[in-house]
């Protein structure tokens, strides 16, 4: 792996996670079994085979049931810095981003949502690959909804020319984004204060023309409901099977 490889990255678990409560009340979202591991133990191990060093973990709902959980995760993968960033007040986003920072480094670091498995173990290297830091400040992954698994609804932006995502909320025909991208500490120095949507720091980079978009090559599974997790959950079996 290349020494310029983002070592640090951010993991969001901090959802409230209430459309899954009816599978359990007694787990928090992320640790919700789904093709043999719990859903945030798809997007660690990621991080682990793509060779990142240091992650974040932000907490709110069960989080000591997630603390627990994590801490046997390091214990297992001593190359993988694990730290928790409890949330007493739910910090959205981009607040929760923001708040880890100081443990988050000085270069380019991924942010991954725990409610989301990619099928490609090589997606953190092809974002890490496209980085152009001359030119980006952000660097998400979108999928195709041809591609998408468990998503309803339209989705989020049109992949432009030289890859420049460009909003299209609710479009049929445009691209889902996969909770996973590339994000340079620079994007949160004029940051409010508080729960804040990443969402402001994507349009803030793309008007002065520095957020950038990769399509994500893969499958993506979005794992929001117990019917997600079970499709999610058939559909994976089904490929490490085959």
């Amino acid at each position: 792996m290349s020494k310029d490889f983002p070592s640090h990255a951010m993991v969001l678990a901090a959802g409230l996670g209430t459309r899954m409560r009816a599978a359990s009340d007694s787990l928090p979202k992320p640790l919700m079994p789904c093709a043999g591991k719990a859903l945030i133990d798809h997007m660690l191990d990621l991080l682990v085979s793509a060779g990142s060093h240091s992650v974040v973990i932000n907490s709110h709902y069960l989080g000591d049931v997630l603390a627990a959980h994590v801490e046997a995760y390091a214990a297992r993968h001593a190359e993988l810095a694990v730290r928790l960033s409890p949330e007493k007040q739910l910090l959205d986003t981009g607040g929760g981003v923001a708040r880890a920072l100081p443990h988050l480094g000085r270069a380019p670091f991924f942010v991954l949502n725990s409610d989301a498995i990619l099928d490609k173990a090589g997606a953190l290297g092809r974002l890490a690959a496209a980085w152009d830091g001359v030119r980006m400040d952000a660097l998400l992954l979108l999928c195709p909804r041809s591609r998408a698994v468990g998503h309803t609804g339209g989705g989020d932006f049109h992949l432009g020319e030289g890859g420049r995502p460009v909003r299209a909320i609710g479009a049929a025909d445009a691209h889902i984004f996969c909770g996973v991208q590339l994000l340079h500490p620079r994007l949160f120095r004029n940051g409010p204060s508080g729960p804040y949507s990443l969402n402001l720091h994507y349009d803030e980079a793309a008007a002065a023309g520095r957020l950038f978009a990769l399509e994500h090559d893969g499958w993506w599974y979005h794992v929001g409901t117990p019917e997600a997790l079970v499709e999610a959950g058939q559909r994976l079996s089904r490929t490490v099977g085959e």
